[in-house]
């Protein structure tokens, strides 16, 4: 049809335009997961790189116990106190090291490293872990952050470098602490938090669930993979249309479902997303998730939403690929994923710091098919 047609040629052009290559496939087919060339990955590396060690602005999480809390965020978080807030300085640091890793001969790979080395010693982490074992912060940056250090450990451990084992190596007492911290709390967790933004499970469980592959972590596998099946195993009819509240940056019905796709063999999984998302159509040619629309992007939650967008994206490409192969709904999902791609993709610019400081992180998350495990 002319409209389809039009409409992946809008696709394409806003998508080549930011140097991503393998978007677009035929309707019904299996894409390509957004893949990055070498000067979208410097944009994206330079907006890690500009805030990785700013201070100011800085939004912290921070219960005082007396006037000897009083500090400034270099001394409350030595490694990460950069990028506005201490996750997105986290995953921050993760974008450099994957960015650094994937394009090791890139311009921006040298800067990347030398940002990493600034932040990961020993020194600076155990700063950090003092900070977390202080009294009156059990519940400091749980689960979003967490699992993005958890993340971050996993990237430089999957990282055949000397100087990355030795970022791993400092980092090390941390990601023990986080693991910790989340053991403590998965087994007394009563129910899932099914919100848009940070202390959603469903998107949390998945980032940990993947360190612990990495990692060999059979028993936090086991422990996500237990509490994801009691959270969610017998939901039915997730509420997509009430989606997206006005602040999310993460689907509630979609999390869930990238998160399912994770701990369910093929098969079971395509039975239980029939009952959970039975609106996901079973051909490309029907639209039927339309990208959030972004209003005001210097607003630091209203841009939210184009987090929203990429992570949306990187859910439904995760979701189409725990399907079984020829299932009918594949080529929906892949739709919508690239349609979602094509609307954000374009407002990673670091414009206004108040996207520029995090979602550089959720197109590099998208574009490097983080989330999807090879072939």
């Amino acid at each position: 049809m002319a409209w389809q047609r039009a409409f992946l040629a809008r696709i394409a052009l806003a998508v080549r335009s930011l140097g991503l290559i393998g978007l677009l496939a035929a309707p019904g087919v299996c894409v390509a997961v957004p893949a990055l060339d070498e000067a979208a990955a410097g944009r994206f590396a330079s907006l890690a790189l500009h805030c990785a060690h700013m201070e100011y602005p800085n939004k912290i999480s921070h219960t005082l116990g007396s006037d000897a809390d009083v500090r400034p965020p270099r001394e409350l978080a030595p490694a990460f106190f950069g990028c506005y807030d201490w996750h997105s300085s986290v995953h921050g640091h993760w974008l450099l090291a994957r960015l650094a890793r994937q394009f090791s001969q890139a311009p921006f790979a040298a800067d990347a490293r030398a940002a990493l080395a600034q932040s990961l010693t020993p020194a600076r982490i155990a700063g950090e872990v003092t900070y977390f074992q202080t009294p009156g912060r059990a519940s400091y940056e749980r689960p979003y952050g967490l699992a993005w250090l958890l993340l971050l450990a996993a990237e430089l451990r999957a990282w055949d470098d000397p100087q990355a084992r030795q970022w791993s190596q400092a980092l090390a007492p941390l990601e023990v602490e986080a693991a910790q911290r989340l053991r403590g709390w998965l087994p007394k967790l009563r129910y899932p938090i099914r919100v848009g933004e940070h202390s959603q499970t469903a998107f949390a469980f998945g980032l940990v669930h993947d360190w612990a592959r990495v990692t060999r972590d059979a028993e936090m596998q086991s422990l996500i993979e237990a509490k994801a099946r009691a959270f969610y195993a017998s939901d039915t009819n997730c509420p997509l249309a009430y989606e997206p509240s006005g602040e999310d940056f993460l689907s509630p019905c979609l999390a869930e479902a990238d998160l399912m796709r994770r701990i369910l063999p093929a098969r079971e999984f395509g039975e239980w997303l029939r009952h959970f998302l039975p609106v996901i159509p079973a051909s490309a040619k029907k639209p039927w998730l339309a990208p959030a629309e972004v209003t005001d992007r210097s607003d630091p939650k209203l841009a939210h939403l184009d987090g929203l967008n990429l992570s949306r994206s990187w859910m439904l490409l995760g979701i189409a690929s725990g399907l079984p192969q020829g299932d009918r709904r594949i080529g929906a999902l892949n739709a919508a994923a690239e349609a979602h791609a094509a609307a954000a993709l374009p407002a990673v610019t670091g414009e206004h710091y108040e996207g520029g400081h995090w979602l550089g992180t959720f197109a590099v998350y998208l574009t490097t098919r983080a989330g999807l495990r090879a072939p």
